[in-house]
């Protein structure tokens, strides 16, 4: 893995276990580095893992991935009971928010696919506003739609490829962001790419993150349980419990090897 070391092994994944910081100047150097490989950034929580153990694209996309967050605290506590204790839980849109700060000092170039028109905007002016010496080299909201047609992809494709940005930022939520990087990757001309979700509206402001305090407890989960219950209670009451038999079953297998 480029600028990755030895990271925490849990079943199929490698999961970055360095520091913030190291994760974020990785992924800048890879981004400057001139190759335009398209290394990728992704994130894995107990909810992915479980939808990935159902969805072999999806966990092909997340194996492929050159820096694999440990995004959820559960992650981190899998990675403890399983005897690693150099993970440290690292967001997706924390490390979005490290990367514009160093693409800022070097003024580097992003382009930001997903999402609506208007929340675009909304991101067009925080760059401008907060990393005023990083360019917007482009932005494109696809269509609403579970699937993609081929002319589709191919339009976003191009779109990105002509504005060629040291940085493509995808928020078209899991799994589909990491299936869309996965399947495009060998023919997009960007030199890092980051599957990111809700970090777009994070950022543009029309959704609120949840408080310092509860994330720094690993609680980050139950403000937004709170404000959609229908939408996130199966990734709370049925992924958890799931992953952390996973979890378990792991943990006696390695205690026999």
């Amino acid at each position: 893995m480029n600028g990755v070391k030895p990271g925490f092994e849990f079943r199929e994944y490698t999961v970055f276990s360095g520091e913030p910081s190291e994760c974020a100047d990785a992924i800048v150097t890879a981004a400057l580095d001139g190759n335009r490989s398209c290394a990728m950034m992704a994130c894995l929580n107990p909810h992915s893992f479980v939808v990935a153990e159902q969805d072999e694209q999806f966990r092909a996309a997340l194996k492929s991935a050159e820096w694999l967050l440990p995004d959820g605290a559960g992650i981190v506590w899998a990675a403890r009971r399983l005897g690693d204790k150099t993970v440290s839980r690292i967001t997706g849109p924390d490390t979005f928010l490290a990367v514009m700060e160093r693409l800022d000092a070097k003024s580097g170039s992003v382009f930001f696919l997903g999402s609506s028109e208007a929340v675009l905007a909304k991101v067009r002016d925080q760059v401008a506003l907060h990393y005023p010496n990083v360019t917007v080299a482009g932005t494109y909201s696809p269509p609403f739609k579970a699937e993609f047609t081929q002319d589709d992809n191919q339009a976003m494709i191009d779109a990105i490829n002509a504005a060629k940005p040291d940085v493509l930022w995808v928020g078209m939520t899991a799994p589909k962001q990491e299936k869309w990087l996965a399947r495009h990757s060998h023919d997009l001309n960007v030199g890092a790419a980051g599957a990111i979700g809700a970090a777009f509206d994070f950022f543009a402001g029309t959704v609120k993150r949840s408080p310092p305090i509860f994330r720094s407890l690993g609680l980050e989960w139950l403000p937004r349980l709170v404000q959609q219950p229908r939408r996130l209670w199966r990734r709370i009451f049925v992924s958890g419990p799931i992953f952390a038999a996973a979890v378990y079953r792991e943990r006696q297998t390695r205690r026999k090897t």
